[in-house]
């Protein structure tokens, strides 16, 4: 059996991702397979097949690396590249990369992490993604927020849906001020709250961090409905790239 990259890819599952190998099938006890702790979804497995398909070996067994990917125009490009393979499910997403040494090792661990996003549950994606900017607004008929960042530079906030640790957050400050006032970090997340008023409920909290302040003349309502196509800031969004430019 021609396996020479198997334990070194075991370890780096195992040390990146904390997961442990797992041999469902007795009838291929050498068939290790990776899954996600929260869902149970396989991202990659380890198994031998016959050398025929190798091209390369005459007899035996050798080792390869099944991953899925998303991209089906980069699954076909690797069927051209040597070492690459079709896998043998129903599943057309899938591949498999030998372990005998013809794919490079940084190669083929860039396709597990691609495998594990792939296949990552929704809350896990969220988790994964890198950090993101948003736009949030501030009503001052619930929280005067001036008088908080005048106060200290760490406030608690609101928890915005789809927002996560070392996000950006441009803080709108509404009527009268009508203009962005800040930049911060969120530094913290999913702290415990029970707030509930007419209008407003705020079941988690998160801390953000002030980074930078903002002139109130400088980015008003009326420049970012006229630069920027924002005409309305009702709750967290993602900012324009035009507008994270200016805002830098």
């Amino acid at each position: 059996m021609k396996d020479t990259m198997r334990e070194e890819i075991i370890r780096y599952i195992a040390d990146k991702y904390k997961t442990e190998p797992e041999y469902p099938m007795a009838k291929s006890p050498d068939r290790a397979v990776f899954r996600h702790e929260d869902t149970r979804k396989q991202f990659a497995a380890v198994r031998n097949i016959p050398c025929e398909k190798s091209g390369k070996y005459e007899a035996g067994t050798f080792c390869v690396l099944d991953i899925r990917l998303s991209d089906l125009l980069l699954r076909d490009i690797l069927f051209e590249q040597e070492g690459f393979f079709a896998c043998n499910t129903s599943r057309g997403n899938w591949i498999s990369a030998a372990l005998d040494g013809t794919v490079p090792y940084d190669t083929l661990t860039s396709l597990i992490d691609t495998s594990f996003a792939a296949t990552a549950s929704g809350k896990k994606k969220q988790e994964m993604r890198p950090p993101k900017e948003w736009l949030i607004p501030s009503n001052p008929k619930y929280y005067d927020i001036i008088s908080a960042f005048n106060a200290s530079d760490i406030i608690d906030w609101k928890q915005g849906a789809g927002v996560k640790k070392d996000d950006t957050v441009f803080m709108y400050v509404g009527s009268p001020v009508s203009a962005i006032l800040y930049k911060c970090r969120v530094i913290e997340m999913d702290i415990p709250y029970d707030f509930r008023t007419e209008g407003l409920t705020i079941k988690k909290l998160m801390k953000i961090k002030l980074l930078k302040r903002y002139s109130p003349d400088e980015f008003t309502f009326e420049r970012l409905k006229s630069e920027f196509g924002i005409f309305a800031v009702r709750g967290p969004r993602g900012v324009p790239n035009s507008l994270s430019t200016a805002l830098k």
